[in-house]
Parts: C-alpha cells; sequence; structure tokens
C-alpha cells in the first residue's frame, strides 16, 4: 500500500472522532490550537488580500482559525475526502478540495501563503516542501506548525514499534528535526527560513494544572537545551522576491 493509499484509510478510520485523536478537543487542546493558529499568522503576516492555502487541512480546525483572524481567501486541500465533508459544513466560505499536498497540480505561483498544522510530518518533506516553494508567488511564505523530534513522547512513538502501533502513528509518520528542516528549506532555495521549538502544554493536561503548566512551558521556552525538548516547532521561511 502507497503512502497515499494509507493516509487515505487513516482519515477514514478516524474520521468520525478525529479531533479528539488529535487532541484540539480538550481544554487544553483549545488553547493550544488558539496558540498555534496565532503563530500560523503572525509569522505568515497574513491578512485580508492574500491568496492561501492550507496542506491537510483536516476537518479544518485551523482553516476556521486562520479564516477568522484574516479574511483571507482560503484553498484548504486534504487526501482524506471524509475529514473535508466535516470541514465544508464549518465553513462554506473555504473552497476545500482533495489533493495530494506532494503533487497539487496547481499552477505556480498561485499563493501569497501556504500553512498547515501537523502535516508535513506525514509527507515525503522534500517533495512537499518543493511543491510549496513551486506554489508560491515571490515573496509567498509558508508557516507550519509540526512535532518536535527532541520531545521524549514524540520520540519514543515514532522509534518505538509496540507503542507506534497502540498509538495509531501511521507507518509513515516522522518528526521535525529543526536543524536539518532548516538545511533542506535553504538547499530548496528559500529564505529567511526560522525552525523554532514551543509548546510544553500537552493537550491531556488536567484542567486544574493548566495554568501552572503554561507558566513553566513560557518559562522554559526561554532556556537553552531544555526548550529543545518541546512538544512542536514552528517552520517558516519565504520564497525570495525575485527569482
Amino acid at each position: 500500500m502507497s503512502r497515499i493509499s494509507r493516509e487515505i484509510e487513516f482519515g477514514k478510520a478516524i474520521s468520525l472522532k478525529a479531533e479528539d485523536v488529535w487532541g484540539w478537543n480538550s481544554v487544553a487542546g483549545k488553547l493550544r490550537a488558539t496558540r498555534r493558529a496565532d503563530y500560523l499568522v503572525s509569522y505568515g503576516k497574513f491578512t485580508s488580500d492574500d491568496k492561501l492555502l492550507e496542506i491537510g487541512c483536516g476537518t479544518g480546525v485551523f482553516t476556521e482559525k486562520v479564516f477568522n483572524k484574516t479574511k483571507a481567501s482560503i484553498m484548504a486541500i486534504d487526501i482524506s475526502e471524509e475529514l473535508l465533508d466535516q470541514a465544508r459544513s464549518k465553513l462554506p466560505a473555504v473552497e476545500f478540495r482533495v489533493a495530494d499536498a506532494m503533487r497539487t497540480e496547481m499552477p505556480a505561483e498561485s499563493f501569497d501563503g501556504i500553512y498547515g498544522s501537523s502535516v508535513v510530518h506525514h509527507l515525503d518533506v522534500d517533495s512537499a516542501i518543493g511543491e510549496m516553494y513551486r506554489l508560491l508567488k515571490p515573496g509567498g511564505r509558508m508557516v507550519f506548525a509540526e512535532p518536535n523530534i527532541f520531545n521524549p513522547q514524540i520520540f519514543i512513538e515514532r522509534n518505538v514499534g509496540f507503542v507506534k502501533d497502540w498509538l495509531g502513528v501511521t507507518p509513515d509518520e516522522v518528526a521535525i528535526n529543526r536543524w536539518r528542516m532548516r538545511k533542506r528549506l535553504k538547499s530548496i532555495g528559500f529564505v529567511n527560513c526560522i525552525v523554532f521549538p514551543y509548546d510544553f502544554l500537552h493537550p491531556y493536561t488536567p484542567e486544574f494544572m493548566i495554568g501552572f503548566v503554561r507558566g513553566m512551558g513560557a518559562v522554559v521556552e526561554k532556556i537553552p537545551i531544555l526548550k529543545e525538548i518541546a512538544g512542536s516547532v514552528i517552520i517558516y521561511a519565504k520564497k525570495p522576491e525575485s527569482v
């Protein structure tokens, strides 16, 4: 079975409980999602004048947040029709389309910005970011939030076979090494490449602990070495103004 086929089957399997599987429905998960969306919009400098592409939109959690924050024109793609059906029901103003993020078959230089949440690690990374480069207009920005390979939980999930199976991690999922990602972006031609770790708030943090964990996380995110085990990384890069 191909990577794409496995992802389609995974989408079908989780379609009725996707936001619970991803941790976005808990109290802590909703706070994480809001903070993540803020990063996507602020780093991407997205405005109502932009034409944006969201990759791996799933049920539309971040489509809705980015749209509400920017009122930009958004096309959102995913490989799962089942997940897209849920997204369409939330956001009739957004165009949703089934597409392979590694080969979208869309015209080059179509978008001012490309963004996504927890999707690049499902893809062949070089193919995906090469396609993003092709799709961005000169001066266009890409920004993603992805799992950090140096987070202990994520490292175990991706490298210990029985844990990977138990948690339903798909065979092709990886996680992001921020230094390698930065080199990959630069090698393709992106500039202003920034990849940094953040987020110590686990989606299943008990509600009474959230304030404490957020406060401690804000401190640890500023401490060299310790910040490297944060749960996520933000990836930002820009296509040169003249190519």
